[in-house]
């Protein structure tokens, strides 16, 4: 089976946007695992470094840390 999303990138994520440390085709979300294309991604954490698959994934990983006292 071909790997359409083909290597993982690191990124620095800043409020809003992000830099591209390191080229490749996707990231991993911090919660769950699932790769995320980089075309597609549009959710993070630029405190926690972090991205995530989707918006409701994005508010519990937010309201855990903030819980933790870690935001």
């Amino acid at each position: 089976m071909l790997d359409t999303l083909g290597r993982p990138a690191r990124l620095h994520y800043l409020s809003g946007t992000y830099e591209v440390v390191e080229r490749g085709d996707y990231v991993l979300c911090a919660v769950t695992g699932k790769r995320i294309g980089l075309q597609a991604l549009r959710y993070w954490s630029h405190e926690l470094q972090e991205a995530y698959a989707d918006a409701v994934v994005a508010t519990e990983r937010y309201a855990e840390m903030k819980a933790k006292g870690k935001l």
